[in-house]
């Protein structure tokens, strides 16, 4: 197997927006803590780690965090860090409160599922092209699974996740690929891609210069990882050059969005 085209110390920064809900459930019933002390008292790590916390709310039951993170962070590392360093630090506050291995992790956007979904397969009528019967052609590397449902989690023996990511590739130097043979390659590595790594294609469309993926990702991979998978191996399949642009546009997405985690 070659060496990868696409690595870190080569790539610009992306573009993101990587938003997180997640609900803690409490193990015993306690006398609530000074929830905003506590999450001061994180706050430092948290940013070290690559998270911000952004809004909370408290219940009787349980906590809930709405947290932006770094690319380099998977949903199973974001949820283990927020609960362990909460944890931690109420112990050493003497505040007896400890979380159950029941955890729910949901991704969220400026936008909701459906609407990511028609976005992506609204690409062909967006293309500014002379012809429009090429736009019906490009038809054909656009497609829907239905049977991919991003509303529902991915649920592990310590929770549930909800794990929707918006991946955008862009051609090198804005090329167009016109021939049938390349799209049609690119939209078929892209499933195979999604197969080999545990990811589950909601919507994918394949334009001359761009791509774009809704997609469930793999809780243990992080938007970073993902990027770099497909980056990688739409180069490798397409003969081993450099296709793509050195970097991606990662977005969250679910069926809330920040409106919603507002107090």
């Amino acid at each position: 197997m070659p060496e990868p085209l696409y690595t870190l110390d080569r790539m610009r920064s992306p573009a993101y927006q990587l938003r997180y809900g997640w609900t803690g459930w409490f193990a015993i019933p306690a006398s609530p803590p000074d929830w905003a002390q506590a999450l001061r008292a994180c706050a430092a790590a948290w940013e070290a780690d690559g998270i911000r916390v952004l809004e909370h709310r408290t219940h009787e039951d349980c906590v809930q965090l709405t947290a932006s993170t770094k690319p380099s962070l998977s949903p199973v590392f974001l949820a283990g860090r927020l609960k362990g360093r909460l944890q931690h630090v109420l112990r050493q506050g003497g505040q007896a409160m400890d979380f159950s291995r029941r955890i729910a992790v949901r991704s969220i956007g400026d936008n909701h599922t459906r609407e990511v979904e028609k976005y992506v397969l609204g690409q062909c009528g967006k293309e500014p092209l002379a012809d429009p019967r090429f736009r019906e052609h490009l038809a054909q590397f656009t497609l829907r699974n239905p049977a991919v449902r991003l509303d529902q989690p991915t649920a592990t023996n310590s929770g549930r996740y909800w794990y929707n990511l918006h991946l955008v590739l862009v051609v090198r130097q804005r090329y167009r690929m016109v021939d049938d043979a390349r799209l049609g390659r690119s939209r078929d590595l892209c499933l195979a891609i999604a197969g080999k790594k545990g990811h589950g294609v909601s919507a994918l469309s394949i334009m001359p210069d761009h791509l774009h993926l809704a997609i469930r990702g793999n809780i243990e991979h992080s938007p970073q990882e993902i990027a770099l998978a497909y980056l990688n191996n739409l180069a490798y399949g397409l003969g081993q050059c450099m296709i793509w642009e050195d970097c991606y546009y990662a977005g969250t997405f679910g069926e809330y969005d920040m409106g919603a985690v507002r107090p």
